[in-house]
């Protein structure tokens, strides 16, 4: 039995690994905390919210007195550090808060974690038995070009954003936690995730919504930048199997074996809600709006922007370190795993426009 703290566990991953490691082991503890920035939706844990073993706090991670109060009244063996600044484009025109939250952020977990199982342990067994999982990203090892062989554990760092060169250096941080002061960590680089609660800035929901208001669908530059995608339940499975079976002090790539050029992965979902919409005649009623959908042209809402700037053209995980020493492999494909994502925002309209219009944050 652990008890788990996750951070920013009312965001997209977050919230999906709390669903998944309630379901897998319902008798462990789960403590989330979250400031519920506007990538943070309290909403997201509903299904988990009045459990006995759940609790949560709405607090930063950057508050050190916070964060080991927190440690401590909940014998908290297990950090599975999610909370960050995500999305790209902020960084490039807001940075601030990427520093804040994923440099300081991380380095107020380890200073606290350090202090509470190292230095003063409040359990004398956490002093062996701890773990600090660090969650990262596959974009701190910047740009491949299309016959680069993917990124493993071995590629050298190479951000090429304010977000990336945020998560390189909270990774850089863990790892110095565990080298100097013996902190047993470990660390995921994944590759870009989808499914369910995933914010509707991304790709993928952006364009599922998109359809189903008939917006255009915006395509930065070619649409041939290529990224690996993996369904999110893969991703909390592939954290699991680190945390149970992974070496402290090693770096794990969790990949699903996926790539795909954005423009491509647009016109699959404008597939998928066209059937869709073919196959439910209750879809018209319920977004009168997707009249591109109604009549099988999604894909005419396609729209090519202004490519962002340092826009990295293909990220690609190779994942047979975590095959070979965990025994993983994502459980779903790509064809199952997008038709679940597009059948979930089709049946939780109320959600994602909770997002849309700010309501979610009152």
């Amino acid at each position: 039995m652990k008890n788990i703290l996750v951070t920013g566990g009312a965001g997209f991953i977050g919230a999906n690994f709390v669903h998944y490691w309630m379901e897998t082991y319902p008798a462990d503890k789960v403590v989330v905390i979250d400031a519920l920035t506007y990538a943070g939706n309290k909403a997201n844990l509903a299904p988990v919210i009045n459990n006995d073993n759940f609790t949560f706090y709405h607090e930063n991670i950057c508050s050190f007195e916070k964060v080991c109060e927190i440690i401590r009244n909940n014998n908290i063996d297990t950090i599975v550090h999610f909370a960050a600044e995500s999305h790209v484009d902020r960084s490039i025109t807001g940075p601030d808060e990427f520093i804040e939250t994923n440099i300081i952020g991380t380095y107020t977990l380890l200073k606290a974690a350090k202090q509470l199982w190292l230095d003063e342990p409040f359990i004398d067994s956490v002093k062996q038995n701890h773990r600090f999982h660090h969650v990262s990203t596959d974009e701190v090892y910047g740009t491949l070009s299309p016959t680069d062989p993917a990124f493993t554990e071995d590629t050298a760092y190479a951000p090429n954003s304010p977000y990336s060169a945020s998560k390189a250096s909270s990774d850089h941080l863990v790892r110095a936690y565990h080298h100097t002061y013996g902190l047993n960590v470990t660390t995921s680089n994944c590759s870009n995730n989808y499914g369910p609660y995933h914010f509707p800035e991304k790709l993928i929901p952006l364009v599922i919504t998109n359809i189903l208001q008939d917006k255009e669908l915006p395509i930065y530059g070619d649409g041939q930048q290529i990224r690996d995608w993996l369904y999110v339940t893969d991703h909390a499975y592939g954290i699991d199997l680190v945390l149970n079976k992974g070496r402290i002090g090693e770096n794990y790539n969790i990949g699903g074996n996926n790539e795909w050029a954005n423009i491509d992965i647009v016109k699959v979902i404008c597939g998928l809600v066209d059937e869709a919409f073919k196959n439910d005649t209750s879809l018209i009623e319920r977004f009168p709006k997707a009249s591109f959908a109604k009549n099988g042209k999604s894909a005419e809402l396609i729209t090519y922007v202004t490519d962002r700037p340092g826009h990295d053209r293909r990220y690609a995980i190779d994942p047979n370190k975590s095959f070979k020493e965990l025994d993983y492999r994502p459980k779903e494909s790509f064809e199952t795993g997008i038709n679940k994502t597009v059948a979930w925002y089709l049946s939780n309209q109320g959600w994602w426009q909770a997002v849309m219009d700010g309501s979610y944050l009152k």
